[in-house]
């Protein structure tokens, strides 16, 4: 099963971000509306809606160009696909005025401050669940296609 390798990799990639970005929706819309959470979370859902599945089909597309030369694990190779996401998410929310850096931490929609002591121990947590969901979830979709 050797006929389009890197589209079979790019819908490994993007099976579980596409699975799971709805169930998040759903949460969002709870606490806009049922909830009545006081600050526009829609506008935060843009950036990863749009662009986190195709981020992740590209980056197993990736693994998969250069596994003939560089032999890196799957999962070390998914932990460090947040190292570009969290740059490129937090460029695109200072741009659209959802997030402000200041000195102490980070500000989301000017109503909500998150410390930076909070934000170092869950972004370690974020690079954690990346390597296993890159390890065990899309390493056994890649081997179900036929590429891994």
């Amino acid at each position: 099963m050797n006929t389009h390798p890197y589209l079979r990799a790019f819908l490994a990639g993007v099976f579980f971000p596409t699975l799971l970005l709805p169930v998040m929706l759903t949460g969002f819309v709870v606490a806009r509306l049922v909830l009545q959470v006081p600050f526009p979370i829609e506008r935060g859902l843009v950036f990863p809606m749009a662009l986190v599945p195709a981020m992740w089909g590209l980056w197993n597309m990736l693994w998969l160009g250069t596994q003939a030369r560089v032999h890196q694990p799957l999962g070390l190779h998914g932990a460090v696909l947040p190292l570009l996401l969290l740059p490129g998410g937090t460029v695109v929310a200072s741009c659209l005025g959802i997030l402000r850096l200041g000195s102490h931490g980070a500000t989301w929609f000017q109503a909500c401050e998150v410390p930076y002591t909070l934000i170092a121990p869950c972004f370690l947590a974020v690079l954690v669940g990346y390597y296993l969901i890159w390890k065990y979830l899309v390493g056994f979709l890649n081997r179900v296609l036929g590429i891994g």
